[in-house]
């Protein structure tokens, strides 16, 4: 269970070798010497690397198979893990190519089956063991790029889109059943993601992520954008005129 300081006992990360996923388990790791972390990603030197680095900030890691193209094991994925989960961070993701993304059918294909039917059937599995278990937070970084898909990456925006609205409903359909579920829209992450991308306008970091995430699991909320700042932004963006919106340089 989540302590009264927010500590979680068990840290599931699906997607566990990303920066953002370790940034948070490491994050939890100061308030909560004892964690557990299962870290679900796939077998390489990636994963291991990223095992020993929680090893050694003091958690009890674990690694578990996870392939974000398997959708067939996803109903199956948790069946290994034997005790609670209390917080579960949906982490995975592809930027692409693009250009590639909207004039190639493999890199469109690509993008849409693991940002959202795999972020969609994971979903599912962990809302299934949040209602067995009766409590459990689930965090889902989706992106400010769901919010007003651009022509620079629109293909990627739509596939957070749709990330997005799946894991806002499953917060409301698991209210009933003592589960939360908080979506989390960062902007622009300096992270292997991004690396040799031009940074945009309020770029953050994933330990600036990470520190929003484990305040707003404490404090309950159900969304977050990082920095807290581009909530206006993207509130007023999302309001501009189409005619104005497609001559900004984004």
């Amino acid at each position: 269970m989540i302590n009264a300081l927010g500590a979680p006992q068990h840290l599931l990360l699906l997607g566990g070798t990303s920066d953002i996923a370790l940034a948070i388990a490491r994050e939890y790791a100061r308030v909560s010497p004892a964690l557990r972390v299962t870290l679900a990603a796939r077998p390489g030197a990636r994963r291991d690397a990223a095992v020993a680095s929680l090893t050694a900030a003091g958690c009890t890691a674990v690694a578990l198979d996870f392939d974000a193209l398997d959708t067939a094991a996803h109903g199956t994925l948790l069946d290994g893990v034997t005790v609670d989960i209390d917080v579960a961070v949906v982490a995975f993701g592809l930027l692409g190519d693009p250009e590639q993304a909207w004039t190639e059918v493999e890199a469109a294909r690509e993008l849409a089956a693991v940002n959202y039917v795999g972020a969609v059937t994971t979903g599912v599995a962990l809302g299934a063991r949040v209602r067995a278990q009766g409590h459990g937070v689930i965090v889902a970084l989706s992106s400010v790029a769901g919010e007003r898909p651009r022509r620079s990456n629109f293909v990627y925006g739509s596939t957070k889109a749709g990330m997005d609205a799946f894991y806002t409903g499953l917060g409301e359909a698991l209210r009933e059943h003592g589960g939360r579920v908080l979506v989390v829209r960062p902007g622009f992450v300096h992270s292997r993601m991004t690396e040799g991308l031009d940074a945009a306008p309020l770029a953050t970091t994933p330990e600036a992520v990470a520190q929003a995430v484990v305040e707003a699991v404490r404090d309950g909320k159900e969304q977050i954008w990082v920095p807290g700042t581009m909530r206006a932004v993207m509130s007023g963006l999302r309001h501009l005129p189409r005619s104005v919106f497609r001559r900004l340089p984004v």
